[in-house]
């Protein structure tokens, strides 16, 4: 039968699994923004693609504001892939408690994955005998 311990540990350990999964989908949401990025300088900076349509192609303004978007989220998707990479190794080494929980909070963000791997994270890491984990840790470290 397991203990209290026992199950903190291997609860951590799944969460540090799934941190992990969290940062390889923000790369999925990096590679996805630069692909879409890509076709769609192609399709407005491409005047054969607009020769026999009844408009034109739309305004270089918006591509100019979408732009924006891009970086906003590549960075949002950057930011998110790194810290959850470090959650992940803390969460594997039973350090740094506080930036596991700040990184859960973010985590709730990213719906509806995120918030689930945040809301667990939260559930986990507030817990006495998880605490208690992390202080045992500190001390014989």
């Amino acid at each position: 039968m397991y203990g209290q311990g026992s199950k903190d540990a291997e609860h951590l350990n799944l969460l540090s699994i799934f941190h992990f999964i969290c940062a390889g989908l923000a790369l999925l949401g990096i590679l996805f923004l630069v692909g879409h990025y890509a076709f769609f300088a192609h399709m407005v900076n491409n005047p054969q693609m607009w020769q026999n349509q009844r408009q034109g192609p739309p305004p270089a303004e918006i591509f100019a504001v979408l732009k924006w978007f891009y970086l906003v989220g590549g960075l949002w998707f950057l930011s998110s892939g790194v810290l959850n990479v470090l959650s992940g190794l803390f969460l594997r080494a039973r350090k740094h408690r506080t930036f596991s929980i700040v990184v859960a909070v973010l985590n709730c963000l990213h719906v509806p994955l995120g918030t689930v791997l945040g809301v667990f994270t939260l559930v986990v890491l507030v817990r006495e005998s998880v605490a208690d984990l992390y202080r045992n840790r500190d001390h014989f470290s």
